[in-house]
Order: structure tokens, then C-alpha cells, then sequence
């Protein structure tokens, strides 16, 4: 039961790098880049911290209890989830996907930012410390 989140978060590690991969795939066999910032989003958010958090509540089983993980799982997953789609859109779209990337710029690192300190709480929570350097 305790390795379900850590299962989550790995299971969507692998996603997230097969996507950035693929991504990165397209864009070097087509030689447009533009999505690049998209492409290291995606590798660095979806597949290095997810993958973090999954390795982290795997060694640390008893971090995964509770809500306070849950709820740092899905703010992670959808800040993502919003925040990829809008940078694209930015990006990559005209200005009728203006409308819809603004406030996803917004939301989408909101949420990421929100999911890390999220984190923070939960690992010095885990390790017994209250200093950052005990």
C-alpha cells in the first residue's frame, strides 16, 4: 500500500520522458526548434521530479502517508498538466491560443511551484529535522 504514490509518480516519470524524448525526436528530425523550452520542461518537471518524488517516498515509505503527499501528487501532476499545454500554446500558437495560454502561464507554475514547496514540507517532515543543514 505504501508504494502507491511512489508508484504514481514513476509511472508518470516515464510517461513524461517518453513525451520530452519524443518531443526532442520531432523537433531534431524536423529541425524546428521553437518547443524547446516545452521539450526541457518536460523532461525536468515531468520526468527528473517526478521521478525524485517517486524515488524519495519509495526509500521513505512513511512520508507517503497521509493527505498532505496526495494532495502534493495531484498538484504536481496538474500544474503540469496546465502548464505544458500553455507554454506550447505560447510558443507555438497564434493569437487565438492567447486566450487560453495567458492564464495557464499563470495557473501552471502556480500550481508547480505550490507542488515543490509542497515537497519541502513533506521531506524535512520525514527526515526529523526542522534546520535545513541538521
Amino acid at each position: 500500500m505504501h508504494h502507491r504514490l511512489s508508484n504514481r509518480f514513476l509511472r508518470l516519470a516515464v510517461l513524461f520522458a517518453l513525451t520530452g524524448m519524443t518531443l526532442g525526436y520531432w523537433m531534431g528530425a524536423t529541425l524546428q526548434f521553437a518547443a524547446s523550452p516545452v521539450h526541457a520542461h518536460i523532461n525536468l518537471l515531468g520526468w527528473v521530479s517526478m521521478a525524485l518524488y517517486g524515488l524519495f517516498y519509495r526509500v521513505q515509505p512513511d512520508a507517503a502517508q497521509g493527505w498532505l503527499p496526495v494532495v502534493h501528487f495531484w498538484i504536481a501532476l496538474i500544474g503540469l498538466l496546465v502548464f505544458m499545454p500553455a507554454l506550447a500554446a505560447k510558443i507555438l500558437g497564434g493569437p487565438s491560443l492567447q486566450a487560453f495560454a495567458d492564464p495557464g502561464l499563470i495557473i501552471g507554475p502556480s500550481l508547480t511551484l505550490l507542488s515543490m514547496i509542497l515537497f519541502v514540507v513533506i521531506v524535512f517532515r520525514a527526515t526529523g529535522s526542522r534546520s535545513a543543514l541538521a
